[in-house]
């Protein structure tokens, strides 16, 4: 079949955040360390006190019908569309591929490896293009940044991850997901910064929302997952201005990083993917400062940072 990759060539299943790796080959422990390896707020949403009832109890329906509600509103969910929460966006890539009778899945590389990791430990054979009978498109890509719009919405099976959305809501595509056959991704780990959560939901098409939901069982959201999720869902104010410092600080980042040779290559506002002569020659100076970053077993040129915080621009300008 036209576009086939061979199985045995496919990225292999990395990813960034692996700072013990870092620590173990560089020294230094985890404090002294600044982790622009991921794509993950470094400013993240104050979390509220918790109650004995939240650690205590088994999650209650209420506060699960809550949380669904507050992100139907934010991400303004077509009323025929399911919405399904997750403990993390992991779980729901893991299940997808199971919903329909592995045949064929197009996958474009280069893009966040665990979706073909999923569909192959399913069977399904993984094609570069179409037609196919399944379509993961990654909105916008990781690690380029790459949007899709609907008219690549085909497949009968589509999955469109949007972990990476939240920072350019106007180009969400989910006003697709009354369609049939579609599923949405949404993580909570990357915009509000809480990857320690393990909250993520799968919007879409009411009978795979609901195949998801039985494979998944219940209580599958933890009670303080559902206190944070409902709380930050709501907080508008926080989002906008979130957006606002994270659009800047791209900036900011894309003149440092540019001004010492590399050339920008695209990414989001919560990372930036950078072509530079020796990926791991840049990667291992800026460990040698102990900044940790990302760069791909496919690629010898692509670097890839998330945004620092606080201190940590002056010790990324001066390691540059």
């Amino acid at each position: 079949m036209t576009g086939m990759l061979d199985l045995t060539e496919a990225p292999q299943r990395d990813h960034g955040g692996n700072l013990s790796a870092a620590i173990s080959e560089y020294g230094g422990v985890a404090s002294d360390w600044i982790d622009i390896s991921t794509g993950i707020n470094p400013v993240p949403y104050p979390v509220a006190d918790l109650t004995v009832a939240d650690w205590g109890a088994l999650p209650d329906q209420a506060a699960l019908n809550g949380l669904i509600t507050a992100a139907r509103s934010f991400w303004q969910v077509p009323k025929e569309a399911a919405i399904l929460a997750a403990p993390g966006a992991s779980a729901l890539i893991a299940a997808i591929p199971a919903l329909a009778d592995p045949r064929w899945v197009q996958i474009t590389p280069p893009t966040y490896n665990e979706h073909a990791a999923a569909f192959t430990a399913r069977g399904w054979q993984t094609v570069t293009s179409g037609p196919a009978e399944a379509c993961v498109l990654v909105h916008p890509n990781n690690p380029d940044g790459r949007r899709w719009d609907a008219g690549d919405v085909q497949a009968p099976l589509v999955v469109i991850d949007e972990s990476f959305c939240d920072v350019c809501p106007a180009e969400s595509l989910m006003h697709l997901a009354e369609r049939p056959g579609v599923v949405i991704l949404k993580s909570f780990g990357k915009f509000w910064g809480l990857a320690g959560l393990r909250l993520g939901f799968a919007i879409g098409d009411p009978c795979l929302i609901g195949d998801l939901a039985a494979w998944q069982g219940p209580w599958a959201v933890s009670g303080p997952a559902l206190r944070i999720g409902a709380q930050a869902l709501q907080d508008v104010d926080w989002a906008d201005t979130t957006r606002a410092r994270l659009q800047q600080d791209a900036k900011r980042l894309d003149k440092m990083v540019t001004e010492k040779g590399a050339k920008l290559v695209g990414g989001t506002d919560l990372f930036r993917l950078y072509e530079v002569d020796d990926a791991a020659a840049w990667q291992a100076r800026l460990a040698g400062a102990q900044i940790w970053t990302r760069i791909f077993p496919y690629s010898k040129t692509y670097l890839r940072l998330g945004m620092p915080t606080g201190e940590g621009w002056a010790r990324l300008e001066a390691a540059l």
